[in-house]
């Protein structure tokens, strides 16, 4: 690691990044095999989201005869349970991470506090304002996407097959989900970042240059719409509502851990929780880079892939002036 990246970053991964191997010709399998294996090992955010999905499919879900009509009970349970899991996560992150500092600042990427006193910010606070964006705006927007999600199943408006109707094609959409959310996003990503959708929108996240747990669902709520809306899919293809939850625990477990602004947890006997996501920090810093995440063509294809290297800076610093350019008005 050269001394200036040293100075522009506390920690970062091994360098340069590279997208999944599954994007690049001639297709390499013990390469790709090794990419699979590596991103659903037990210890993985992806695992942990598959957990929870299942946890909530088990204990803590509507029955589809309830689902049948939108009573507000049990979309009450929704919503509360939401919130649950939310704070749990983000909290607790929060809390080891930022707050009670167990880890220092041991692969932490960037080494800056998170921002007080900024009227920048709701109560002048980045984390107050981070949890009141991803506690209440956010949760209720995951609650109604969710509830339009039961009682399509429960109706039939969408197509609900179970593991015993088809258990190769069940197995096989838990692994397309991951791959569809992260193409759905960088799509979605990219268009946000369009004037003036940017500038009224998706300004609100990129407020958060240094980022921390609660940082991922802190957004405009209309973001929080189209965030959540990649479950459309579901109503579409043959799923359960096990699907349907890993889905959204992409945003509502997944927002968070990718945000928490390092690379692991760090576990007894060595062990690590990977949960960072430098290629997305990248994107927070620079803004005009990594609209997607390493298993989504889209960077690549438009020139805004950065690697994390003093090279992946001079590209995206040009591709930053172009654009600048671009937006100036004729004379």
């Amino acid at each position: 690691m050269t001394a200036r990246k040293r100075q522009a970053w506390n920690y970062t991964p091994e360098l340069p990044l590279r997208s999944a191997p599954f994007l690049h010709w001639p297709l390499r399998p013990v390469a790709i095999t090794r990419h699979l294996v590596k991103t659903w090992r037990p210890l993985t955010s992806r695992v942990f989201m598959l957990a929870v999905a299942f946890g909530l499919w088990q204990w803590a879900r509507p029955s589809l005869a309830e689902a049948e009509s939108l009573r507000l009970g049990w979309i009450l349970e929704i919503w509360v349970r939401n919130i649950v899991v939310l704070a749990v996560v983000a909290g607790g992150l929060h809390l080891f991470l930022q707050r009670h500092r167990v880890q220092g600042d041991g692969l932490r990427y960037d080494g800056r506090p998170l921002t007080r006193n900024k009227s920048l910010f709701l109560f002048n606070d980045q984390v107050k304002d981070n949890m009141f964006l991803s506690l209440v705006p956010a949760m209720l927007v995951a609650t109604a996407w969710e509830t339009l999600g039961w009682w399509a199943y429960a109706n039939g408006v969408a197509p609900h097959w179970s593991f015993s109707d088809n258990p190769v094609w069940f197995i096989v959409l838990l692994g397309l989900i991951p791959i569809w959310s992260v193409l759905y996003f960088g799509a979605g990503h990219w268009l946000l970042h369009r004037r003036p959708v940017y500038t009224h929108v998706h300004s609100w996240h990129h407020r958060n240059m240094n980022i921390g747990p609660w940082s991922g669902l802190s957004m405009h709520p209309l973001e929080h719409v189209i965030l959540y809306s990649d479950i459309l899919l579901l109503l579409v293809v043959p799923s359960s509502p096990v699907h349907m939850l890993f889905a959204m625990m992409h945003h509502t477990v997944g927002a968070p851990m990718s945000h928490t602004g390092y690379d692991a947890v760090r576990l007894p006997a060595r062990q690590r929780f990977e949960l960072g996501d430098f290629h997305h920090q990248l994107h927070h810093r620079f803004i005009e880079c990594n609209y997607g995440g390493l298993e989504s063509p889209l960077d690549e294809l438009i020139g805004a892939f950065h690697d994390g290297t003093p090279t992946g800076d001079r590209i995206v610093t040009e591709r930053l002036r172009r654009l600048s350019e671009a937006r100036q008005p004729n004379p």
